[in-house]
């Protein structure tokens, strides 16, 4: 998961920024300056000066903003992956939670923020585990995973529930209580 982090290079105002992105007299790289990719591991967008002023006599203080994309990790759900799938959730006492994953999807970037919440708060009666379905794509395809993000609740070892697709935090709120005794 990446997490982003900006600064601004003075002077800079947004909202004059945004008005000439959105203007149609704007050339094609002044409108791409707010274009953020996620994907990346390390990502740097630059605002340019408007069009209009690279062709002034006068210089003039380069503007900006920088965006960075990191890596990020939690310390409360922990990775899983085909050769450690039997020691921690098949062979695991009490429920466990896997959440299926892919860095490239969207929808498992949206619900990755609720599965650390909830890891917070079930923390000492729900284990959670990330499975990156990329890196480890044999436990998946035995557990006929179609579609990411898909969490499995597996309890004493054996499958018990699946939600598939990007869900709101009280559907899987739900769907750990039923298995909470």
């Amino acid at each position: 998961m990446a997490a982003f982090t900006c600064t601004s290079r003075p002077p800079v105002s947004l909202r004059s920024e945004s008005r000439i992105a959105s203007s149609p007299s704007a050339s094609l790289s002044a409108r791409r300056m707010f274009t953020l990719s996620p994907d990346s591991a390390r990502l740097r967008i630059r605002l340019s000066q408007s069009p209009s002023s690279l062709t002034s006599k006068v210089p003039r203080p380069r503007r900006g903003i920088v965006c960075e994309a990191q890596e990020t990790t939690t310390d409360i759900v922990s990775i899983v992956n085909d050769t450690t799938w039997d020691s921690l959730v098949l062979k695991a006492d009490g429920p466990v939670l896997v959440d299926f994953w892919a860095p490239w999807c969207g929808p498992c970037k949206m619900i990755d923020p609720l599965v650390n919440e909830l890891a917070k708060e079930y923390t000492g009666k729900v284990k959670f585990y990330k499975l990156n379905t990329d890196d480890s794509p044999s436990t998946p395809s035995k557990y006929n995973v179609r579609s990411i993000p898909t969490i499995m609740i597996f309890v004493n070892g054996e499958k018990k529930d699946a939600i598939i697709g990007a869900v709101p935090r009280s559907t899987l709120a739900s769907s750990i209580d039923k298995f909470l005794q």
